[in-house]
């Protein structure tokens, strides 16, 4: 059988001039999970249109879309191609799990939440010619999945080809996050078995592992015995967490030893009253500045997440926002502007109170303004977001913010990283146009190196006092 597998572009990807790193840094781990449950003896064709161009001219028998929101329609598109050509395709994804009436318009069959126990049943069903049109995950867990096809992923197009996930979802329930729909009906949160996770980590080769996790901390005994278990290994590793994890116990300091040098954390806001609004409850009433003391202590460098346009945020909300960033030597910032997901509690909120101003998918990618505001107007808010990544990254504050570190080396590494980012755009776009990304990960790898206490690493004070208060 001949098997087509496609992570379509998303919409703000898609330029013929200039081609973003943001989108060329992990290959589609998702689609690669479900090929593992195919036959040895099937056909399988992978492509990711991030870092390739798409082959629609082929005849393939079976054909699998994973559909994000910005890249609905245009997946939409693909899948009535195939179809009127007499391929059977199969649409997944976060979209369609929120929006299934609209995606079963355009497949055959259609998936909702996590496919692994689900894709395996389908395969079944269809070798027996009674394939159904909707399969709804219930079962959850990852114990004994095969390992991810990662042959089929063309790993040279990458930066961070090193790309792994150990556990699926997240134990908190922010309103305006698309995971609760994704995984309603079962489990929200699960994990591997340590033992199978590390399996997989020592298959990949190289040095660098980027974990995709929503939330790398959130089983604090899975994450203490998988960084238990990684120390020794000699890897560097990026990941996502909580304020709330990085204060609690010594959780962040075992994943320091086992090689953590970067984490994704979500402050999203300094406001109580936004906070209350999203249901981040675990942002509550915590020290974000102790937060990022400990961080620092350790050496791991900080990309913070912030959300502009919450009911409680005024004009001066950017600037304070940035400010904040600077002072307290944030290495990358991700901004977003508030977008309310279909599927999500926010969009169920807003749609009620008549803000959601339209069903645009495209615009819906966290840089464009969907629903009615309060405080701000669409324009200041588009324009604040807009002005908060230009000053953020601007040279002095990329050098203020360097400069703020104790260490001489951690300096330099958020001057580098920082401003490796997004000041040397046009030399991403040329290394990613001609092939050539993959060639910069051993520079990724440098910049990640141990921040050790002989490169005159000074604990803040604020940070030893957490310490002794038990975090």
């Amino acid at each position: 059988m001949k098997v087509k597998m496609i992570l379509p572009a998303l919409a703000e990807a898609e330029s013929p001039f200039w081609r973003p790193i943001k989108y060329s840094l992990f290959p589609p781990l998702g689609l690669a999970t479900l090929a593992a449950y195919l036959s040895e003896e099937d056909e399988i064709d992978l492509q990711d249109q991030h870092v390739e161009e798409l082959n629609l001219n082929d005849n393939p028998d079976l054909v699998i879309i994973q559909v994000y929101i910005t890249n609905a329609y245009w997946a939409y598109e693909i899948a009535d191609r195939y179809r009127k050509q007499g391929a059977y395709v199969l649409l997944g994804g976060l979209h369609v799990t929120s929006l299934p009436d609209e995606a079963s318009q355009h497949a055959d069959t259609i998936f909702l939440g996590p496919g692994e126990a689900t894709f395996p049943q389908f395969l079944k069903d269809f070798k027996n010619k009674e394939p159904k049109k909707v399969y709804s995950s219930s079962i959850r867990t990852l114990d004994k999945i095969p390992p991810i096809r990662r042959d089929l992923i063309k790993r040279s197009r990458y930066l961070v080809p090193n790309s792994i996930v150990v556990t699926r979802g997240c134990p908190h329930h922010c309103n305006f996050c698309y995971k609760d729909a994704f995984f309603e009906g079962g489990k929200g949160f699960y994990t591997q078995v340590v033992d199978d996770a590390l399996a997989e980590i020592d298959r990949l080769p190289g040095k660098h592992l980027y974990f995709l996790d929503d939330h790398l901390l959130g089983n604090s005994k899975f994450a203490g015995e998988l960084f238990e278990g990684m120390t020794g290994m000699n890897r560097v590793f990026q990941g996502a967490a909580t304020v709330d994890s990085v204060l609690r116990g010594n959780l962040i300091e075992k994943a320091a030893r086992a090689g953590l040098r970067s984490l994704f954390v979500g402050f999203e806001t300094f406001s109580t009253a936004n906070l209350k609004q999203s249901n981040k409850k675990q942002n509550l009433e915590k020290d974000y500045i102790a937060a990022v003391n400990r961080l620092h202590s350790l050496g791991i460098m900080i990309n913070g997440s912030f959300v502009f346009g919450l009911d409680d945020d005024d004009k001066d909300v950017f600037k304070r926002t940035v400010d904040w960033g600077v002072k307290n030597s944030i290495t990358t910032s991700t901004y977003h502007v508030l977008t309310p997901y279909p599927g999500t509690q926010l969009y169920k909120d807003m749609e009620s109170q008549g803000r959601i101003l339209t069903r645009n998918w495209d615009l819906y990618d966290t840089r464009n303004v969907v629903y009615q505001t309060t405080n701000l107007t669409a324009d200041e808010l588009k324009n604040g977001y807009d002005w908060a990544y230009r000053e953020f990254y601007s040279w002095s504050n990329i050098f203020k913010g360097s400069l703020n570190h104790e260490s001489h080396k951690h300096k330099l590494k958020h001057l580098f990283y920082s401003g490796g980012w997004k000041k040397f755009e046009p030399i991403w776009n040329f290394l990613i146009k001609t092939k050539n990304l993959n060639n910069m990960l051993p520079v990724l790898e440098a910049i990640l190196t141990k921040v050790k206490p002989k490169d005159d690493l000074a604990i803040p004070t604020e940070a030893k006092l957490e310490f002794m208060k038990g975090g």
